[in-house]
Parts: C-alpha cells; structure tokens; sequence
C-alpha cells in the first residue's frame, strides 16, 4: 500500500481505538485512562503501518517501529503505575463538574476524538517511514535520529524514575526536586519526549514524504511546551510549590543546560 492508503487506514485504527476507550471511560467513569493510551495509540499504529507498508525498506521499517514502541509501552506503563487506583485526573474531573450530565458525550468530543485527531497528525512521520521504499539504505539521518532518540529516552526515563523515587520518600514531602537530570531542566520528561520525536522524523525524513512531515515534531513540541505539559505545569508550580521561583532562575525550562549562578 501506499503512504495515502496506509495513512488513512491508521486514521480509522485510531477512531476505532478512541471509541473503545470511551465506551470504556463511561464505565469507570473515569475520562482520564486516555492518558495511558496515548503511547500505545502509536505503538499501533507503528506495527499496523509495518504490517500494511509492503513498499518500506525493512532496516528503516524495523528501526523506527522498535525504538516507537519502546517509547510508548514505556510512557504507558508509567502512566499506569502512577495512576494505578487514584481517582480520575483533576482536569477531567473539573470539565466532568463544568458539563454536568451532559459530559458523557461531550467527553467523546473534548478528550478522546481530539486526542484522537492529533495522534493521527503527528503520526505520519511513522506511516512514511513504514510505507515508503526510497532511499533502501541506512545513512546519517537515521544515525542522527537514533542518537536523538537515546538522548531523550534518557531523560525522559530517568526523570520519570527520579522523580518517582523522590515522591516515594516521605522526608521529600513538600519539598523541590532539583536533583539528577532535573538539575539541568525543569521538564525533563517533556524535554525528552520532545527529542523522541524529533528522532523519529529524521528516520522518516529520508523518505520523499517523510521530509513533509516536520509538522509532527513541531505539533508535538508544542503540545508539551505550550499546552499539556510545561505551560499548565508551571501556571501552578510557579504560586503554589516553595521554592519554584527561585528554581526558575537557576534551571533551563526545557532544553537541557547546566545550572545559573544565583543573582
């Protein structure tokens, strides 16, 4: 198949998904497992464009679809665990209040079909990848991409287990975490999410329509900057956790970099 073909076929996996989970979400009543598939949403699509890309180059096709799926079982699994029996998530649970009875449906629309909707988006650099033959070898890009990829699955899994570690030990409570990699960025984890994703697009980007989906990358780097990620993190961290501020004036907010002397 085709990258077109192969492309829209990832689109109706991803509804189908969707709709399962928020059939799913009405019994737990819970609006936020959304969050624990978001990961998975592309491992599958990853294995299903592999399955359905005949034309892709298998090195390439094996590549990205192996370091994907290790990113989202992983970012899954955490999500999970640290969710594991707590109750719903507190922006869903105040759009919950907000819409009243009426949120059954509107959850369909706000939550699951806009994630769904951009999962697709910034899926394509993966469907190209699996779809497109050209070029059939391996070159710089894809060594770029794959040291990209190292760099922000590190940061990304080593903030996550830091900071997990610290929230575990009570003589942490109420206090900062500034250690590890959270010494050199504020957001870590989003940092090397971000990374992750640039990686990927430059294994797809030897592909003719993979160099066009810079779009990707760029969407979701900005999702984590602006809109789910820092940005509302730091709306309450900045007021309500002590000792921010000055964490602030010392620490990168994104990109990696060692720490400012303090004014």
């Amino acid at each position: 198949m085709d990258f077109w073909s192969v492309y829209l076929l990832a689109g109706l996996l991803i509804l189908g998904l969707m709709t399962v989970l928020w059939l799913v979400s009405l019994a737990l009543r819970n609006s936020s497992i959304v969050d624990i598939f978001w990961g998975t949403g592309f491992v599958l699509v990853v294995w299903a464009a592999h399955l359905l890309g005949s034309d892709g180059y298998p090195p390439r096709k094996w590549l990205l679809a192996i370091l994907v799926t290790i990113w989202g079982l992983r970012l899954s699994l955490y999500i999970l665990w640290r969710n594991w029996r707590k109750p719903e998530d507190f922006r869903y649970a105040q759009w919950r209040q907000e819409n009243g009875a009426n949120w059954w449906w509107i959850s369909f629309f706000k939550v699951f079909l806009l994630q769904g909707i951009l999962l697709w988006i910034i899926c394509a650099p993966l469907v190209a990848a699996q779809a497109i033959s050209c070029p059939r070898s391996l070159g710089i890009l894809e060594a770029l991409g794959v040291i990209l990829w190292a760099i922000g699955f590190f940061f990304e899994a080593a903030g996550d287990w830091q900071l997990s570690r610290f929230k575990a030990d009570p003589a942490n409570r109420g206090k900062l975490m500034d250690r590890g990699v959270w010494r050199y960025t504020r957001h870590p984890n989003y940092f090397g999410d971000s990374a992750q994703w640039w990686g990927f697009y430059l294994i797809a980007a030897t592909t003719g329509w993979g160099a066009l989906t810079i779009f990707s990358p760029i969407l979701m780097t900005f999702l984590l900057v602006r809109v789910s990620g820092v940005g509302l993190l730091e709306k309450t961290l900045k007021d309500g956790k002590p000792g921010y501020r000055e964490y602030i004036e010392r620490t990168s907010a994104f990109i990696p970099w060692f720490p400012r002397q303090p004014r």
